[in-house]
C-alpha cells in the first residue's frame, strides 16, 4: 500500500470509484474511536503499556465524520476530488523515500527469511530516510518488541516518537473540503 498509494500509517483509506479512479488519496480512516475511551486502566498494568494507552487516547481521530463522509460519497457522490486535487494532496515520493522503501523491503525479506539481526540495519535506514513513515517504524519496532517499546535495535519507539510529534499530530487532520 505504501509503494502503490503512499500509505504511511494505519488505518488509512483510499477512495476509488467504480471506474478505478482514485477520488481521495490516502487519509486517516477511522471507523470507530481509539483504545478504550475513558475506561480506567488496571492498577497493576505494566507502566510502559499504561503510558502507551494514555498517549494513544490523545490521538485525534474523527470516526463519525469520516464514516459520514464515506456514506455521503457512496450515496450522493459528495467529497470526491478532482484528479488534480488528488495529486496535490498525495504524499509525493522523494528519492530518499524511494530508497527508504527499498531498505524496508530488504529488511522485511531478511526478517521473513529468519535473518532477524541482518534486517535491523535496513529497517534503521528506512527510518532515517523516511522519518514520517509510521508503517516502517511500527513494523520494525514490533519485531524487536511486541509492544513497539524501547529496544537495543532502534533509537526510537512508539511512545517516544509519538510524544515527540505530539499525539494530536499523529495523524494529519481529515480535510473534507
Amino acid at each position: 500500500m505504501d509503494e502503490l498509494f503512499g500509505v504511511f500509517n494505519v488505518p488509512m483509506g483510499i477512495w476509488i470509484d467504480e471506474n478505478g479512479v482514485i477520488v481521495r488519496p490516502p487519509e486517516v480512516a477511522f471507523s470507530r474511536s481509539v483504545v478504550g475511551g475513558d475506561r480506567p486502566l488496571p492498577d497493576d498494568m505494566d507502566p510502559y503499556l499504561r503510558d502507551v494507552l494514555l498517549e494513544a487516547r490523545k490521538i485525534r481521530v474523527e470516526p463519525e465524520r469520516y464514516v459520514s463522509a464515506l456514506r455521503e460519497w457512496v450515496l450522493e457522490g459528495k467529497h470526491a476530488l478532482h484528479p488534480d486535487e488528488v495529486v496535490r494532496r498525495s504524499r509525493l515520493r522523494t528519492p530518499d523515500m524511494a530508497l527508504a522503501a527499498a531498505n524496508f523491503e530488504m529488511g522485511q525479506h531478511l526478517h521473513r527469511a529468519g535473518s532477524h539481526r541482518d534486517a535491523v540495519p535496513y529497517f534503521r535506514e528506512a527510518h532515517r530516510l523516511d522519518p514520517d513513515n509510521w508503517t516502517y517504524k511500527r513494523q520494525a519496532w514490533q519485531f524487536a518488541n511486541p509492544f513497539q517499546g524501547p529496544s537495543d535495535d532502534y533509537d526510537s519507539d512508539w511512545l517516544s516518537d509519538t510524544r515527540k510529534v505530539g499525539a494530536e499530530n499523529y495523524y494529519p487532520p481529515l480535510d473534507l473540503s
